[in-house]
């Protein structure tokens, strides 16, 4: 007898989040950073938005989650963006800005998760955008393009490591619908602050 096997966890997460992922990937100032003929002015736009985001998650969110990804302080990013202002003489404009926080009424650890899997699974893209900006604009780890860096060769099995937190806490809680509901707020998120403050 044949059985229907039913879509797993991740699956599930891949699919019911793809939309808003994609949506964040088309949007202008995504895609900028991706383009070979960005500007040192688009890259800085970016990553000042996106440490509006990344420091909201650390000092937020991520609290949450200590007890079920481990290695949870390892993986803060907020200081590379702090290094990479200081290498390319930019001055971060601090706001009480929350992208992610103030939207949510409710913050519970496995929403918290989906949100910490968008912007640990953004190291995985992060290297395919660290290879164009150290080929556009000339920056490395060192010079302004640390953050995107992630976690250099051993970003793979940084990734790997983190899935496996991520889905052995889930089946031992049976929380996916709202770990998933954590990943697809995330992405609307942060397209809602691109797209809000990057408009010229």
């Amino acid at each position: 007898m044949e059985t229907i096997s039913t879509p797993s966890f991740l699956e599930n997460l891949r699919n019911v989040t793809a939309k808003s992922h994609i949506a964040l990937e088309e949007l202008p100032i995504s895609k900028s950073i991706v383009n070979p003929e960005i500007t040192k002015d688009e890259y800085i736009l970016y990553l000042d938005l996106m440490k509006d985001v990344i420091n909201d998650a650390e000092n937020n969110i991520f609290p949450l989650t200590a007890n079920i990804i481990t290695d949870s302080a390892d993986r803060l990013r907020d200081h590379l963006l702090d290094n990479d202002f200081k290498a390319l003489g930019h001055t971060k404009t601090y706001t009480d800005s929350k992208p992610l926080s103030a939207g949510i009424s409710n913050l519970t650890p496995a929403f918290a998760l989906g949100i910490f899997y968008v912007l640990e699974g953004s190291n995985l893209g992060g290297r395919v955008i660290f290879k164009n900006i150290n080929t556009a604009l000339g920056y490395d780890v060192e010079s302004g393009a640390s953050y995107f860096s992630g976690y250099g060769g051993t970003t793979g099995s940084h990734w790997r490591t983190f899935i496996e937190m991520l889905t052995k806490y889930e089946a031992a809680n049976d929380n996916a619908d709202e770990i998933i509901a954590g990943a697809d707020y995330c992405y609307n998120a942060i397209s809602k602050h691109l797209v809000e403050n990057s408009s010229k």
